[in-house]
């Protein structure tokens, strides 16, 4: 077995029920003498849970009066130790189970991250990323609480409930047949029941991962939902699901409502049974008043403790779910990973592109391919530009040299080694890319410009933004290269966060440049000067440019025409404006130049 198979058949989320919190296991395993001290904290404290109903009905039957004052006061001692006990096991048990929930949680976190952070685009196509943020945040949530809480409450309430049940038995077997009576209905309300909240908290839980997927669509295009004014209709559209999730909420409410008012009807019900036959005993001589005390206050911890079991097993089945949904993130797979034995790229890396017929569809649009038969090579140095309308697969070239994506015929090689056979993370460090939407990280400019190589020190960070004409507007940002930048980058303009990005390209120093529209959001005067710092940048590397400024597209060694997946045209830009076809006609409409 594989260690990816291994991985997905330790994580797979079982078939049913309360299974799901299987996949728990695996996170708690590696913390074994935490989990023991718990158990055995919690087996003391609930061991004297029980005792100190018999601790006071000895008291009580010993008496009050002056000739048993010494026993008394012994039998005090007795119990007050008893308590003391169980306030240390208690105390015990809180801190090492919540610390392990703690613990669990953070594990899990960091795991189902670490195996979103390496899935292909391919999966969050399926998959909204508002909900798998979800999963991430509320879901663990869920799942800290049943291990650093409920779980262990469980397990105390359910020794208590079991082994009070036996010792009250042995006290008194007339009495416990009245219990007898009520049990088998407790346990089928709780099996009935808890089986709706289940599916009733799985539909509530969606609806929230809904509720925060809206919010986050919205939020994260704040500027168009104003610009549009469709505030009121945003508000309106996330109203609606929260009322939804309220519904989903409120129905599960309602039943756990309803089972816990019939699980203290039959409970209580039971208990003023006991009392009064328990009455009669004492009367008829048959029990004393300190055994009576004794069954009574047992009686009601064992009822309080099946009571707490309906309550935890509610939480258990919203953590199934939860679990559920964590072991399916991390059982996913990624479709775009290193094989068994992944060829590594000669060194050094000349640059050399071709795509050899390939044809590539997306999977959610599987009847419209994006490239067709392509076939394109890209000598080492060479800077090639690629224009055409949108949706003519442009972008498309980019995502299968990054490998993002696997053409479904065909291949793709960098230097003669197709990379299909390479690590992706291997051959992607010789790549740089501007991408057209600016990703800017919540953190400070210089670290958003060293993610293009983390151990850059400060004077090769200040050194691309130079070059990328950035240098200017960060020195009077209000502290400089430390300045920090909101999420996304909206304290800065376009124009800014791009060169940010072309910074981030430079100082990564690859063999070779993926441009995707890098001068897009600059103004004339920018454009100018991060040009002549991307012509210098582009000397000795092979360059792939998508673009429609006219500067980029006159300088590209060869121009590459694409429309409808494939190659319509290629040749420099005097020898295309020279012909009459597509490139002529973008030529005229984009840059308002005639042939």
């Amino acid at each position: 077995m594989s260690d990816s198979t291994a991985v997905k058949a330790e994580h797979e989320a079982p078939k049913g029920k309360l299974a799901n919190l299987k996949t728990l296991w695996s996170f708690i395993r590696p913390y074994k003498g935490t989990l023991v001290a718990a158990a055995i904290a919690l087996l003391i404290a609930a061991g004297a849970v029980l005792i100190v109903p018999t601790a006071l009905g000895d008291i009580v039957d010993k008496g009050f009066s002056a000739d048993n004052a010494q026993k008394v006061n012994d039998y005090f001692l007795y119990f007050i130790g008893i308590v003391v006990v169980m306030a240390l096991a208690t105390a015990f048990r809180f801190y090492f189970v919540t610390w392990l929930g703690e613990r669990v949680v953070a594990d899990i976190r960091k795991a189902v991250y670490e195996r979103l952070i390496t899935l292909s685009p391919e999966f969050f196509e399926e998959n909204r990323p508002g909900e798998i943020v979800s999963r991430l945040t509320a879901d663990t949530t869920l799942v800290q609480t049943i291990v650093g809480s409920s779980m262990s409450v469980w397990v105390r309430n359910l020794l208590i409930a079991f082994a009070g049940t036996i010792w009250l038995f042995i006290m008194s077997p007339k009495l416990m047949s009245y219990i007898l009576i009520v049990m088998p209905v407790l346990l089928a309300l709780i099996v009935f029941v808890g089986r709706r909240v289940r599916k009733l908290s799985r539909t509530s839980q969606d609806k929230v991962a809904d509720v925060g997927a809206r919010a986050n669509e919205s939020l994260g295009a704040l500027n168009i939902v104003q610009a549009f004014t469709q505030e009121k209709a945003e508000a309106k559209r996330f109203g609606d699901h929260v009322d939804g999730a309220f519904q989903a909420a409120k129905r599960r409410i309602q039943v756990r409502a309803g089972l816990t008012a019939a699980m203290i009807f039959l409970i209580f019900g039971a208990i003023a049974l006991i009392l009064f036959e328990g009455a009669q005993d004492v009367i008829s001589g048959h029990m004393s008043g300190g055994d009576m005390l004794d069954f009574i206050m047992r009686a009601v911890f064992v009822a309080g403790a099946f009571g707490a079991l309906s309550e935890v097993y509610s939480d258990l089945q919203r953590a199934a779910g939860a679990a559920g949904r964590l072991a399916e993130l991390l059982a996913a797979e990624a479709t775009i990973k290193a094989p068994a034995n992944p060829v590594k790229l000669p060194e050094p890396v000349k640059g050399e592109i071709q795509f050899d017929n390939v044809s590539f569809a997306y999977p959610s649009k599987k009847d419209h391919p994006a490239l067709n038969g392509f076939s394109l090579t890209v000598k080492p140095g060479e800077t090639v530009a690629l224009v055409g309308p949108s949706g003519a697969g442009k972008s498309t070239v980019l995502q299968l040299l990054l490998r993002f994506y696997d053409p479904q015929a065909g291949r793709v090689t960098i230097d003669g080694v197709d990379i299909a056979k390479t690590a992706p993370t291997d051959f992607r460090r010789h790549l740089s890319l501007v991408p057209q939407e600016t990703i800017i990280f919540a953190d400070t400019i210089a670290e958003n410009i060293r993610y293009g190589r983390l151990d850059a020190s400060d004077e090769d960070v200040k050194a691309a933004a130079q070059a990328a004409a950035a240098r200017d507007f960060i020195e009077n940002s209000p502290e400089g290269y430390d300045t920090y930048l909101g999420e996304r980058g909206t304290r800065l303009s376009g124009g800014q966060r791009q060169r940010i990005a072309i910074a981030r390209a430079i100082l990564r120093d690859a063999p070779i440049l993926l441009l995707d529209e890098a001068t897009s959001a600059l103004d004339a005067e920018s454009e100018l000067k991060v040009q002549e710092a991307l012509e210098h940048l582009m000397q000795g590397r092979t360059t792939l440019v998508i673009a429609h400024r006219l500067a980029t597209v006159k300088k590209a060694d060869r121009i590459i025409v694409l429309d409808g997946g494939r190659i319509v045209a290629e040749g420099t830009h005097e020898e295309l404006s020279k012909q009459d076809g597509l490139y002529k006609r973008l030529a005229d409409l984009q840059f308002g130049e005639t042939a």
